[in-house]
């Protein structure tokens, strides 16, 4: 990770959430077929729903209703079908939230060597703000971020790289210095339009693909690989 940054530590890290600090699917995939049960269609299962998590829950929940990644090519539903599941899935993935959900292996010792070195950490997420913050805090995560931007902070998500701007602006910091870490394409194109490197964890959820093809600067199967 030094080698990024002329073996110095980086000033800013910002992570993604879901498959990079917090396996998190067990819990999504509970949501999203208990939605997909009371509304009459067949439970997904959580080998497809760790494909389809990261780009939202609107996005999730399209995706389960049209029975594959590509919603729009998949089942058709209406825009009142769409609301009514998200509704479902929102109430029920609130209860569910943090249950059954776990922190990788890696990512405490990872954190705790960062905020040795004064590091500014920041949680960069396209899950929503209701569900970010309790899920951090269920986990005992939270302390360890100034900030989250998570999917609805601002009008865009990532890949767009808005939302990385915001997080080092609000963090006091300099882009120069911010490394992100993730587990899809989507953090690794956010990091790429940011100017900023990248590293991706092989554990996560990459919509299937193999995220070392991806083009991030560094890919581990753990962050204390980092150290």
């Amino acid at each position: 990770m030094r080698q990024l940054f002329d073996g110095q530590w980086p000033g800013t890290v910002l992570f993604d959430l879901d498959g990079t600090l917090v396996d998190s699917a067990p819990d999504l995939a509970a949501a999203i077929d208990a939605m997909l049960e009371t509304i009459g269609q067949q439970p997904a299962g959580i080998d497809r729903v760790r494909e389809w998590v990261g780009n939202g829950a609107q996005v999730l929940v399209k995706r389960a209703l049209a029975g594959g990644f590509d919603y729009e090519a998949g089942e058709p539903f209406s825009e009142s079908d769409f609301k009514h599941a998200l509704d479902l899935f929102f109430d029920t993935y609130g209860d569910l939230n943090g249950r059954l959900a776990t922190v990788y292996d890696g990512v405490e010792p990872f954190l705790r060597a960062l905020a040795a070195e004064n590091v500014r950490l920041g949680v960069v997420t396209n899950k929503p703000t209701a569900f970010t913050g309790p899920l951090l805090e269920k986990m005992g995560l939270a302390h360890w971020f100034r900030i989250s931007v998570c999917g609805d902070t601002l009008p865009v998500k990532k890949p767009d790289p808005e939302q990385l701007y915001y997080a080092v602006e609000e963090l006091g910091g300099d882009m120069a210095r911010t490394l992100m870490v993730g587990d899809s394409v989507n953090d690794i194109q956010a990091a790429q339009r940011a100017g900023v490197p990248v590293v991706a964890v092989r554990y996560g959820y990459n919509y299937g693909g193999n995220i070392d093809e991806a083009g991030a600067d560094i890919v581990v199967d753990s962050l204390v690989e980092l150290l």
